[in-house]
Parts: structure tokens; sequence; C-alpha cells
């Protein structure tokens, strides 16, 4: 009996072994754009995504945040030359860099948000962002008193005009006659992380008699909610769940699950799961959604629940098909 215990630990001492061998070799690291790890909104999820990875295994990851433009292909380099892998880089204006480095290092895994790259080391993860803005404007065109809402988008691009017209789509299939008014940030980097001039934007719109604004200006939005609930109307947060920065005056949130997608990428390659090319991620797969939760809840009618369980059915199914400014830049509205 001894014999055999001892067999018996020493084979589960080789087990663990070969568990700690093989979760030593995943290297993983988040790359943030602009704005931040901490922004509320977009970088913050992929954050989140990258802790609950470590929690669930127990891997550390390594995470960088940049100050400009010209540190993304250093930042990335630099992971590369350690070994690490997978390298996540969060957004579109990564894709530059990550082609330059991924192509250097053809052994190691890399993925992109919000563009493709393709090369045969590169996940390239995109979400419809117009089928989630679809389902927060039904909300907004349900919620609105005055029939006029608004939209408070970061950099001026087509990828955040998605979003928008996404948005107006739903709004109008809530109330045909609504009004929706629309401002963009800026067009450079720095209109993620103006807090200050979101909160502007927001307030002019109130004034024209908005009383509910979507946003997707990662940090800058974090001024729109605030402006808001300053003001006593609604705001629609974007990306993280961001609801509970001012509970009753946030009517919900676009959920764009990044955390999802830097976890699974972390996870299929330590399960040796890991796979390339373009993962596109609508309501359908889970990759967008809407945020119900104690801070809203009060908000949220039967009917509006009833309406949004209703669009996400037809939009799944194909009955309703919600325009994709990134195919054809010329939204119907």
């Amino acid at each position: 009996m001894k014999i055999s215990l001892t067999i018996g630990s020493a084979l589960a001492g080789l087990a663990l072994s070969a568990v700690s061998a093989a979760a030593a070799d995943i290297k993983p690291a988040v790359l943030y754009d602009l704005g931040g790890r901490f922004d509320k909104s977009f970088n913050e999820a992929a954050y989140n995504g990258a802790e609950k990875f470590k929690e669930d295994s127990g891997i550390e990851f390594r995470d960088f945040e940049i100050q400009n433009d010209s540190q993304r292909e250093q930042a990335l380099r630099n992971f590369a030359k350690r070994g690490m892998s997978p390298i996540v880089a969060i957004g579109f204006s990564q894709k530059a860099a990550v082609e330059k480095v991924a192509a250097e290092f053809p052994d190691l895994q890399f993925a992109i948000v919000d563009e493709v790259v393709d090369l045969p080391n590169v996940r390239s993860i995109l979400f419809k962002e117009h089928e989630g803005s679809y389902i927060v404007g039904l909300l907004a065109g349900m919620a609105s008193e005055t029939g006029k809402v608004g939209f408070v988008g970061g950099m001026d691009i087509p990828l955040i005009s998605k979003f928008s017209c996404g948005y107006k789509q739903g709004v109008v299939a809530a109330n045909a006659d609504a009004e929706v008014f629309e401002n963009m940030t800026g067009t450079t980097g720095a209109a993620w992380n103006d807090p200050v001039k979101g909160g502007e934007l927001a307030k002019s719109q109130f004034d024209r008699g908005a009383d509910v604004i979507y946003h997707a200006a990662g940090g800058t939005g974090i001024g729109v909610l605030q402006a808001a609930a300053d003001a006593g109307k609604l705001g629609i947060g974007v990306d993280s769940n961001q609801n509970a920065l001012h509970p009753g005056s946030v009517l919900t949130s676009m959920l764009k699950r990044v955390d999802t997608a830097v976890y699974k990428a972390f996870d299929d390659a330590k399960n040796d799961a890991w796979t390339s090319g373009t993962n596109i991620l609508g309501l359908k797969e889970g990759g967008v959604d809407w945020a119900l939760d104690d801070n809203n809840t009060a908000l949220i009618t039967a009917d509006m629940k009833t309406a949004v369980e209703d669009a996400t059915n037809k939009i799944v199914s194909g009955e309703i098909v919600v325009h994709d400014y990134m195919s054809d830049q010329a939204c119907p509205l």
C-alpha cells in the first residue's frame, strides 16, 4: 500500500509538473490603444478579459499603455523580443505595427481588435457594433420623451460611424419621427480621451432638446455620461458596462465583448487551440449585447424588454438587417 501511494504521488507530481510546464509556455500580453487601461470603456474591457484569464488560469500577463502613436511598433517589438505570446493589440490604429512586427516574429501569436491583418500568425477580431447599437438605439427611441436623442462619437472615422448608423436605425424603428443629433469629438487619437469636450458636446445636444445620448468615444464618453447625470437626462454607455458610473441615469450600455475576445485568445493559446484568420462577432455570436443590471433595471420597462428580445431574434435570424457602414459608407438615414 505504501509503495502504491508513493508511485501514485509521484505520478501526480509529474502531472502537475506537466501542467505547470504547459502554462509556462504561455506569455500573454496586451497593448492598449490611446486612452489607457482604465478608460472605463474599450481598453478597460480588454484589461478585464486579461484579468479574468489570470484569475482562472493563474497565468500572469504583461500589458502596456501607449502615450503616443510612435510607441505602437516599439511596444509590440519589445513584447516580441521577450518572447511574449499571444500578444493582443487593441484598436484599429495598431494595424501597421502588427503587420510589421508579426512578420518579423512568425513563430509568435498575435491578435488585433477592430482591424484585419492577413498574416498566418495573426488573429483578426471584428465586431458587429452596428447590431448592438441598433438595440440601444431602440431603447433610446422608446425611452425618449422629447423625440430627440443624441450621439457623441470619438474619432471621426468609419468605425464610429458604424456605431452611429446602427443607433439611428434602432431609434427610428422605435419612433419614425425621432430626431437624432450627432457630433464627433475630433480627427486624431486625442478624441478618445477628452471628457471635458465630451461633456460640452452632450450639453449642446441636451440644450437642443435631446433627452438621451449614446456615446462611442472611449474615455471622452465619461464626460457625456457625467453631463447626462448633471442634466437629469439619460446617457448610454459603450464597450464595457458603464451603468454603475451613474446609477439611474445610464439607460443601458452597448457591450462590445472585447473582454471575451482577449480571454479567448489567451485561453486558446494555453490549450493549443489557437487559430489565425478573421473572427467576426455579432449578436448571434455573443460579441455584442446590451447591459441590464440593478443600476438601470428601473429604467427598462417590460415593453422595452419585449422589443429588444424581438429585435434581437430578428437580427439573428436575418429578418432585420442592420446597415453596416463599414461595408457601404452611406447610412440609409
